[in-house]
């Protein structure tokens, strides 16, 4: 770019305040593209020094993927262990006398404890105070836990039932 203003420079009528501006602005323009090209030097040597140290220090690197695999296995909801899942079946079954049948037990990971979801079946016949006891009395249990955040259990009296929570009508959101 400097050989090509100064050839400009030459074939330019010689005004002094116009070729001071010219002179000035060519500079600028060499010097800051010097400093532009050095940055950017100094960013390709920092790229290519990292890719030749990589092999030592692909211990730490494989350390750190497989927490951040961890990390994100544990935000996105992963199941529980299916014998995490049989130890809350258990409790659940002998926490009282009146649970007929476990119609759903889940437990998914939320950071780095679960989320349990519970839907138990009782009798029909029973008052509304029974069923809500029951339902949070075995929430308390359940959040007792290690490793159990929260615990929602949803008590029913029907093992053949519809979807509870779709709308049976079209066009309803």
């Amino acid at each position: 770019m400097a050989p090509l203003g100064l050839q400009i420079l030459f074939e330019s009528e010689r005004d002094p305040d116009k070729e001071n501006w010219m002179v000035g602005i060519m500079v600028s323009v060499t010097v800051v593209k010097f400093v532009l090209m050095g940055q950017q030097c100094q960013l390709s040597s920092f790229a290519v020094g990292l890719i030749l140290l990589e092999p030592s220090f692909f211990k730490y690197n494989e350390q750190l993927g497989k927490t951040v695999v961890d990390n994100v296995w544990s935000l996105i909801g992963r199941a529980a262990p299916p014998e995490y899942s049989a130890k809350l079946s258990y409790l659940i079954c002998n926490h009282h006398r009146e649970i007929k049948h476990i119609e759903t037990v889940r437990a998914y990971t939320f950071g780095c404890q679960y989320f349990v979801e519970v839907h138990i079946v009782l009798q029909q016949d029973m008052s509304l105070d029974q069923p809500h006891d029951i339902g949070e009395t075995l929430e308390d249990k359940l959040e007792q836990l290690p490793g159990v955040e929260r615990a929602f259990v949803h008590v029913d009296f029907d093992t053949t039932h519809q979807l509870e929570h779709k709308s049976k009508r079209p066009g309803i959101f």
